[in-house]
């Protein structure tokens, strides 16, 4: 009787700790529903969903990971890469446990998808307002959700995000754009800026990312832009798996179709995780990509973990607005509204 009582003890202070979801509904049998991520997980009690960091407690939906970053990293912005929103600043980088893909390639799969549960209970709890101080108290100029998927982690998010908008930091989210409707609607509300991971095509998403559907990703992406959300997008290309003409093609002609100034990152790949078999990208298919993109008229085009095509050029008169060697900005040479200093053509960059 003790030991049942310790039991049913520590299960309610676990409760009491975890944060109910805010992104769910209540299905018959004590089944719930996450409405956070288009995978609308139909979850039993005592179960997660797919990101196993929300959890069905008593018919309730639960946050794990509420109050529970990992991080709280100074970096670049251009880090994310965000390279046409507030060059040069400093973000407060935070993260968590989980992830709503599983891709064998990811670079963070210690904490997206190698964890436990009890992992998660050893991280000791920040609150959104500690958060929202560390950031403002180290001189750092916004916050970015990232290592992992944000989605997993969207009420702790929102909560800070609200807080951060009260004190003028900015809000990006570095994320694989599988957020619902519902969840993007609420986000809109304060987030200033995205890179969305556009991974490959349908065949892609179904292999590689846990049987994920791309035209998700796609109505995401248009859906923030629309919504005036400054967006960037990033496709790491892996060989044999998404880097033929006819798929580098298909994200560019996506792109090209939603806005032409939109920034379009094409990234190297490096043997990783379960992917160790698989050779790096060939510097010629970043190169390909490169041009693909530019005749297709992309107008910001850039390649990742190579020290090529990181400058940002104007469009209209060809100089160097932006010149970046690493993450490092030697030069800015923008204006106030983000208008090229040579010509005075917009760029569409926003800058402090």
């Amino acid at each position: 009787m003790k030991k049942k009582l310790k039991d049913e003890l520590k299960s309610a202070w676990k409760v009491f700790e975890m944060r109910e979801a805010r992104f769910y509904k209540k299905l018959a049998n004590d089944r719930v529903q996450c409405t956070a991520c288009n995978r609308f997980c139909s979850i039993d009690k005592n179960q997660t969903g797919f990101c196993r960091v929300r959890k069905n407690i008593d018919g309730k939906l639960y946050s794990l990971v509420y109050n529970k970053t990992l991080t709280m990293t100074a970096d670049p912005i251009e880090k994310k890469p965000l390279y046409h929103f507030m060059p040069g600043t400093l973000c407060n980088s935070i993260s968590t446990y989980g992830c709503n893909f599983s891709c064998p390639f990811c670079q963070n799969h210690d904490i997206s998808q190698d964890f436990l549960e009890e992992d998660i209970a050893k991280v000791p709890e920040t609150t959104p307002e500690q958060i929202v101080q560390n950031t403002l108290e180290r001189g750092l100029e916004g916050i970015a959700y990232t290592y992992v998927e944000p989605t997993v982690f969207i009420e702790y998010a929102l909560d800070i995000m609200k807080l951060a908008h009260k004190e003028h930091l900015y809000n990006v989210w570095v994320s694989n754009g599988y957020m619902s409707k519902f969840a993007l609607k609420e986000l809109v509300r304060y987030l200033d800026g995205a890179n969305i991971d556009l991974k490959g095509d349908a065949s892609f998403y179904k292999k590689l990312c846990g049987n994920a559907d791309v035209d998700f990703v796609k109505e995401s992406i248009k859906f923030l832009h629309k919504k005036k959300v400054h967006v960037e997008v990033t496709n790491l290309l892996i060989p044999g798996y998404n880097d033929s003409k006819a798929q580098i093609k298909e994200i560019v002609s996506f792109i090209a179709s939603l806005d032409k100034k939109i920034p379009l990152h094409f990234s190297r790949f490096f043997p990783h995780y379960k992917m160790l078999s698989t050779p790096i990208t060939p510097i010629e298919t970043l190169r390909e990509a490169y041009e693909i993109a530019k005749t297709a008229g992309l107008q910001y085009v850039y390649l990742g973990n190579v020290p090529e095509a990181q400058h940002t050029y104007c469009p209209k008169c060809q100089n160097v607005v932006i010149e970046r060697i690493g993450y490092e900005i030697t030069l800015i040479a923008l204006d106030e509204k983000g208008r090229c200093k040579y010509c005075n053509y917009n760029l569409g960059i926003k800058v402090k």
